[in-house]
């Protein structure tokens, strides 16, 4: 199913990350296999900030980093109603973000 996404939409990715010590926020932490490391996920709250012209989305998060990503991609995906009440202020933070990146950053600055 490939969901239509416009500029403005909320998103949240689900990014792969390794570390030694997982934040609260890790989700299905597994320990390397000498227990040195933990590979985990962690949910990112970012915002549409344009459908590119190839599919892609410009997404931009809570600090100004601005991401390119299929629209198709498994780990993103829109934030259910229940989500959306309790994570409102993170968005609401890119939100603020996304205007403010809108107002000073060239429009191909796209990073990964």
């Amino acid at each position: 199913m490939h969901a239509s996404w416009k500029a403005g939409d909320w998103a949240v990715y689900r990014k792969s990350k390794s570390g030694v010590n997982p934040g609260r926020r890790a989700a299905q932490v597994v320990a390397s296999p000498k227990g040195e490391t933990y590979g985990y996920v962690v949910d990112k709250f970012w915002v549409v900030d344009e459908v590119l012209s190839d599919g892609q989305l410009r997404l931009v998060t809570a600090k100004g980093k601005v991401h390119t990503i299929e629209a198709d991609d498994p780990n993103l995906r829109r934030p259910s109603l229940l989500q959306r009440f309790f994570w409102r202020e993170r968005f609401s933070m890119v939100e603020a973000s996304r205007q403010h990146v809108g107002d000073q950053a060239p429009r191909n600055a796209v990073g990964a």
